[in-house]
């Protein structure tokens, strides 16, 4: 690239927005992230008040409080973006709303170079995102299965033990570390950030219900309405500390588990 490039990144875990800020600047170390958003909400009051002069939008779609496609509809944004997400249903969507690539989580530094790269040939010929490109991506993405994490092999009693993801009924972190439960009650600490693990689990089958806890469905028993709009969810097996879903999180969740 031949410019200083000025980016807007949208997503809503700190861990993949560090992640995503680090491999751009590594491919491009003259980018400058200008702004992280977190949220609809967030992202409508910025762009809305801001002044400041950006070349491009990366975005996750899903967000904490809706699809940051209501961003797009409710703000008239004339920069391209490059869609970040885990669902590959969105890319029509994505094109409507200026997409020109949807990478899908959890990416790495030659998809992310790859698009930048996209950026750069739109940018200087000029050209938009069209029809042609549409279908080359639908094409790419049929085509290309999302595999999720079946399996983990853990570290335990000076063994290596393999455990399947389907059996692991909730992720749990504390003080930075971060434990897996069995059906059977059986936690083992493993090598994976409740963010990492979000991108690698199936999401039919886990739920990232809040920082704390990533729920697998078969866990859950009863979910009952708490304080401000909140969901306390009861697991099988119990952990010590309470499993709430927060309100923005709350109809997703209901949506997930009537799925």
């Amino acid at each position: 690239m031949n410019r200083d490039l000025c980016i807007v990144l949208i997503e809503d875990e700190p861990a993949t927005a560090r992640n995503l800020e680090y491999i751009i600047k590594e491919i491009h170390p003259a980018v400058r992230i200008i702004k992280v958003l977190a949220s609809i909400r967030d992202a409508l009051s910025w762009f809305s008040a801001s002044e400041e002069d950006y070349d491009l939008i990366f975005s996750d779609i899903r967000l904490s409080d809706g699809l940051s496609f209501e961003i797009f509809s409710k703000i008239a944004l004339r920069k391209p973006v490059i869609f970040v997400t885990a669902y590959n249903d969105y890319a029509i969507d994505a094109f409507r709303n200026n997409g020109i690539d949807y990478i899908l989580k959890p990416f790495d530094r030659e998809e992310i170079h790859r698009a930048l790269m996209k950026y750069e040939n739109l940018f200087t010929s000029g050209t938009d995102a069209d029809q042609h490109q549409i279908a080359a991506l639908l094409r790419e993405l049929q085509s290309s299965v999302k595999s999720y994490k079946k399996s983990f092999l853990i570290h335990y009693c000076g063994r290596l033990i393999p455990v399947e993801a389907a059996k692991i009924h909730w992720f749990y972190t504390t003080h930075e570390i971060v434990y897996a439960c069995t059906a059977q009650g059986q936690q083992y600490v493993i090598e994976f950030t409740l963010e990492q693990l979000e991108q690698q689990l199936d999401p039919a089958l886990f739920f990232r219900a809040n920082r704390q806890f990533i729920i697998n469905r078969n866990a859950v028993e009863t979910v009952d309405y708490f304080f401000n709009g909140r969901l306390l969810v009861t697991v099988n097996p119990l952990p010590d500390e309470k499993v709430l879903v927060s309100k923005a999180k709350a109809t997703l969740f209901r949506k997930w588990l009537d799925q």
